[in-house]
């Protein structure tokens, strides 16, 4: 009895001291779950902590250098691509014309006007290309704002005139001759400089760049021109904006509205270009992604009541280029698309 008890005894002793045991063990394991929670709550709020303070400080970089960059506004979507292919990321470049947008017959609101005089450098074309803002621009000279012109310093024998009675010397329509385009990079490469040297080896670069570019464009279109005979190279459009294209290629242009699209278009005009068509048997007319299709409409029309039908060959980019959206959104793009849908509609 006295054995049974004391095994007891033991027993109980074992027991108590196993279930201790455990109970320190189970409390050990929770403290130290509850301390490795901590050290990762504590990791993981640092990574995220240290995350957010780098996220901010990169935009408060970018912010910085935006603020750093002089601003440039451009008013014709072509103007507004050669400020970025010359000015590369140093200029926050604007344009003020969208895409499609006729510039001769543009009005800039009072925000365009806001934005050209807090610019650092306004790009215009010249030529009377922008008709509707000689007041505003004026105003920008008076307040001795760095407007570069992009037409200037193009020799006189390089410049075509002007055939509409008191509308201005000169056919703004400059950029379709490759040559000039060249002369326009140079002056907004020089404007660029003049308000920010610091930036002049990057933009001397980019001009050189520039430059061989469209020396391979001018040999792609003279390439492409080849396809078509001579007497194929005919180019009827809305109004007359591709005179320099016709001169420095080889093509004869014919319009139904003038030089600007301030002119309108009469039953006569769209008589005398139909009768041409259907007496040289031209293929193909072209509407322009920033003038109205109606007059060529209606010269189709014309020509199909003669016994001559002709075709619409396609849609060309005159006094804007194409969207963000569409990959004639830069000029040498855009020129590329203009010669191949001519040439495959002329063939």
């Amino acid at each position: 009895m006295i054995l049974f008890k004391k095994y007891g005894n033991i027993y109980k002793e074992r027991k108590i001291n196993i279930l201790q045991e455990k109970f320190r063990r189970k409390s050990m394991k929770k403290k130290f779950m509850l301390l490795l929670a901590l050290v990762l709550s504590v990791g993981v709020l640092g990574a995220c902590t240290k995350k957010a303070d780098d996220k901010m400080k990169k935009e408060e970089k970018k912010t910085e250098q935006k603020a750093e960059k002089k601003k440039v506004i451009a008013t014709s979507t072509m103007l507004t691509d050669l400020v970025k292919q010359i000015g590369g990321d140093n200029f926050e470049v604007e344009g003020m014309m969208k895409a499609g947008v006729d510039p001769h017959l543009y009005k800039p609101t009072a925000g365009d006007v806001e934005k050209l005089e807090k610019a650092d450098v306004v790009v215009v074309n010249g030529l009377h290309l922008e008709g509707q803002m000689g007041e505003v621009l004026q105003g920008l000279e008076k307040q001795n704002k760095n407007v570069v012109t992009a037409a200037n310093n193009i020799p006189k024998e390089d410049l075509l005139p002007w055939e509409e009675e008191g509308a201005g010397p000169n056919d703004p329509h400059m950029w379709f001759s490759i040559k000039n385009w060249k002369v326009a990079a140079k002056n907004v490469a020089e404007g660029l400089k003049k308000t920010d040297s610091s930036k002049s080896a990057e933009i001397d670069k980019n001009l050189a760049k520039y430059e061989k570019e469209l020396d391979e464009l001018s040999a792609y279109i003279n390439k492409k021109v080849k396809e078509l005979p001579e007497n194929q190279r005919v180019l009827v459009t809305a109004h007359d904006a591709f005179n320099y294209f016709a001169k420095e290629f080889g093509f004869r242009v014919e319009a139904i509205q003038g030089i600007s699209t301030e002119s309108e278009a009469s039953a006569a005009d769209i008589k005398k270009l139909s009768d041409f068509l259907v007496k040289t048997k031209i293929k193909a007319v072209f509407v322009e992604s920033s003038v109205p299709k109606k007059t060529i409409e209606s010269l189709v029309e014309s020509c199909k009541a003669k016994g001559h039908n002709v075709k619409i060959g396609g849609e060309l980019y005159s006094d804007s280029l194409g969207d963000d959206n569409t990959k004639e959104n830069t000029y040498i793009s855009m020129y590329k698309y203009n010669i191949d849908t001519i040439v495959d509609a002329l063939k």
